[in-house]
């Protein structure tokens, strides 16, 4: 089984959480993680840390438990400014990488280090998301983020995003029933893939109160409920649309498996509180697994060695566990 790893922005703390994580991973027979990224800057930082993470050069169809693809020619400068177009680029690379080696049956998941978008974007390139990056390679347009985590006693939040970044002012039009829909029916199969035993899907509303039955809005009755009584007609067991602020709160007293949110900050602001630390982002409808941490570069602590690295654990646990389901 082999889980690759792209390093993501190397000025930022991606390198940090990927080693301190990776050297934590509990022995497991065939199990083998490929770091996509500068072989320079990931053997330094592996002394530096004093991890001792016994690294080798990549080859496909080795045996390492610990290697490194070094893909680009030449090497990135050991010292760079935060955002620097070096590593902007570079990373936006690994990402293809990445996802080229899981399409070919290289790699059985990819896990994904932070990038920063607006470095990626002023390097030169045409970017929205990772999300959206991997679904073009993948030539889907059929994706849907999710947003999991629990809390310290083991409490769930699943949280799957009708739509992502999108601007507050465009919102009620980006909320369609084909979105909703599929938001619907990959929540439930997140579910069944994780091998829950029910997949009960809670869907918020867009407005608020969801809607008060038009009188505050009517994309709810336009758009939601009808992606929930079409989701219901398939056989799903879907609830909706309800008031946010109260079905986050029934989802985390375990009511629901699954909730699906209609924007993004109206389904990740609950995650965050829940599980800020331990939160992983899970590309639902990719025909590979895409895992990656819920935080971003961290430029303010990079390279202070102080940056925790339970988030990039957690997304590689997950990364492991569907690629084991997926190939037992």
């Amino acid at each position: 089984m082999v889980i690759a790893i792209s390093l993501g922005d190397v000025t930022g703390i991606g390198p940090e959480v990927t080693l301190k994580a990776l050297a934590q991973e509990p022995p497991e027979a065939g199990m083998q993680y490929v770091i996509i990224g500068d072989a320079g800057h990931v053997r330094r930082l592996n002394e530096q840390l004093g991890l001792r993470i016994p690294f080798e050069d990549y080859t496909r169809g080795g045996s390492a438990r610990y290697s490194i693809l070094h893909s680009l020619p030449g090497s990135l400068p050991l010292q760079m400014n935060a955002g620097a177009a070096e590593a902007a680029d570079a990373a936006f690379h690994w990402l293809h990488d990445g996802a080229r080696g899981c399409l070919s049956g290289e790699f059985d998941g990819l896990v994904t280090s932070p990038v920063n978008k607006e470095a990626i974007i002023n390097a030169g390139h045409d970017f929205i998301g990772q999300t959206e990056l991997l679904s073009g390679l993948a030539k889907t347009g059929r994706t849907v983020m999710m947003l999991l985590g629990q809390d310290d006693r083991g409490r769930w939040l699943r949280v799957a995003l009708a739509t992502t970044h999108v601007p507050i002012k465009k919102l009620a039009e980006a909320v369609t029933f084909e979105k909703v829909l599929l938001a619907i029916e990959l929540a439930a199969r997140a579910c069944e893939g994780l091998g829950l035993s029910r997949s009960r899907v809670g869907v918020c509303g867009l407005n608020p109160h969801a809607g008060e039955g038009g009188k505050i809005g009517t994309e709810e009755q336009t758009a939601v409920r009808p992606a929930v009584d079409a989701a219901r007609k398939s056989g799903l067991d879907v609830v909706g649309p309800l008031s946010a602020d109260a079905l986050f709160y029934y989802a985390y007293r375990g009511d629901y498996d699954a909730v699906v949110a209609m924007y993004h900050d109206q389904g990740l602001a609950p995650l965050k509180m829940v599980a800020f630390d331990a939160g992983i982002n899970w590309t639902l409808g990719l025909p590979f697994i895409r895992t990656s941490p819920d935080h971003g570069t961290g430029y303010d602590i990079a390279g202070r060695g102080v940056a925790r690295h339970t988030s990039m654990s957690a997304a590689i646990a997950l990364a492991r566990t569907l690629a084991s389901r997926r190939n037992p």
